[in-house]
């Protein structure tokens, strides 16, 4: 396996070779065909080169971005996903170009065909890569080392890629160390979930000094460490936490673009918005828009603006819970509209009256902000920036992680946001509205089931 795997990054970059080939030369013989001859000012080699290769910078640009090539990583039903949106953008973008070099007389159909065509061909390239991988690289066995913390559920999780990882063994960190050793050098790989300090440490040097594959669950302090710069004023090495958030001029940029996008946006999403309203107020009379309290930066209070996908007066008995999987309280109207993402539109207005940001950690109602805070102290960190109408945990994560994983995720967009990860988590929440696991509502546990099952049986007798 260790030999192979250094081969793995240069099999990956020959296979996406292979796909901006095809893309490139299909788009070259529609070019030349069916567009260039009929200019009133035909290109000529160079002209004809460099558009070509604008074609396929575009593609590759706007692929990168949603992980189009990253085979043996994402599932198939994923890359297909991200190749059909670079793909889609791509041609949109070289269509309303070839439209203004051609005044606007040259026709759709022959971009059209070649985006049925280069479909074809990704999933084709998706299969056949993505078994070959599977064939050069086989899942790897593992063995997690778990501490007091019931490792369960992040075993569930990885076990649902039986392509990549196979969990062979769980072994408790109060075994001996020469046990664990044991147990760590008849695998491939390492799952290390939630230790005592020392133990990982060595477990670390361990791994390192045999060159193991290690995954790691991080502690919140080890995400805090990860947003820090290397400091070399003196001999001595030290990391630098500066925990002052952006800069003044990034803070600027972020507010421009966050103006920018949200006018854009509300100038596209209107007519969705206004056959949203439609519908809402058709099915059941009740109010097209609620409002709720929510935090933002440094836990100041604003209302959140969404369309109404519950029924009329949902918590009055509840009071404030989050949405479960299969809620009865959401109408068949608030399900689609929440499966698309639709109820958040009206969060733009939020964004440019300037209490949310396009991107942050989402905003968390007060009572249950309360709540989380009394076992996840470190639940305020994530109000020392703006909140967000899309996160790093909304991209990453569904709405069934569980709040401490959408916790950690939220801190490492804050220790490490930039206006490039934020144009790239913003891209990336377009492909989770195709991805209907990322829509799916807290699972409940079986003792809330018991517990509703036994209210239900009393109420009947």
């Amino acid at each position: 396996m260790n030999n192979k795997e250094q081969f793995k990054r240069i099999i990956n970059l020959l296979a996406s070779a292979v796909i901006v080939t095809m893309f490139t030369l299909a788009f070259s013989e529609v070019w030349n065909n069916s567009y260039n001859e009929f200019m009133e000012d035909p290109f000529w080699k160079k002209g004809n080169i460099l558009l070509v290769l604008i074609y396929a910078v575009l593609y590759v640009f706007v692929s990168s971005f949603f992980g189009a090539f990253h085979l043996g990583y994402y599932t198939e039903l994923s890359l297909i996903g991200s190749q059909v949106i670079g793909t889609l953008s791509a041609n949109t973008v070289t269509f309303v170009m070839i439209s203004l070099i051609g005044r606007g007389r040259l026709s759709v159909r022959p971009m059209l065909a070649l985006t049925a065509f280069e479909f074809c061909l990704l999933v084709l390239w998706v299969y056949v890569f993505s078994a070959l991988f599977a064939r050069l690289y086989p899942p790897r066995r593992m063995v997690v080392v778990y501490g007091n913390k019931n490792a369960v559920e992040l075993i569930k999780k990885m076990g649902r890629r039986g392509d990549k990882y196979v969990i062979c063994e769980a072994v408790s960190c109060e075994e001996s160390y020469d046990e664990i050793i044991d147990r760590i050098n008849e695998y491939d790989a390492v799952i290390i979930n939630d230790i005592p300090h020392e133990l990982r440490s060595e477990l670390l040097k361990y791994c390192l000094d045999k060159s193991i594959r290690v995954y790691i669950n991080p502690k919140i302090s080890d995400i805090i460490i990860r947003g820090a710069d290397d400091f070399n004023m003196f001999d001595t090495p030290l990391l630098l936490n500066r925990n002052s958030g952006l800069k003044f001029e990034q803070k600027l940029m972020k507010r421009i673009l966050d103006l920018v996008l949200s006018v854009i946006g509300l100038v596209i999403a209107l007519p969705f918005m206004l056959v949203t309203a439609i519908a809402i107020k058709a099915y059941d009379g009740g109010p097209v828009l609620y409002k709720q309290r929510r935090l933002t930066i440094d836990g100041r209070k604003f209302d959140v603006y969404k369309f109404r996908s519950m029924i009329v007066g949902a918590e009055k008995k509840s009071g404030a819970v989050l949405a479960k999987q299969n809620d009865s309280r959401i109408t068949p109207v608030g399900k689609l509209i929440r499966k698309i993402r639709f109820d958040e539109l009206p969060q733009l207005f939020n964004i440019l009256m300037g209490d949310m940001s396009f991107v942050g950690p989402r905003p968390e109602r007060p009572e249950i902000a309360e709540k989380y805070m009394q076992t996840m102290p470190e639940f305020k960190y994530r109000l020392k920036t703006k909140a967000g109408l899309t996160g790093y945990a909304q991209v990453m994560g569904k709405y069934n992680t569980t709040p401490y994983d959408k916790l950690k995720m939220d801190l490492m967009y804050i220790e490490r946001q930039s206006l490039l990860l934020d144009m790239r988590i913003i891209l990336m929440t377009i492909k989770t509205v195709f991805t209907p696991s990322a829509t799916e509502g807290v699972k409940e546990d079986k003792k809330d089931k018991k517990e509703k099952k036994i209210k239900t049986e009393k109420k009947s007798t």
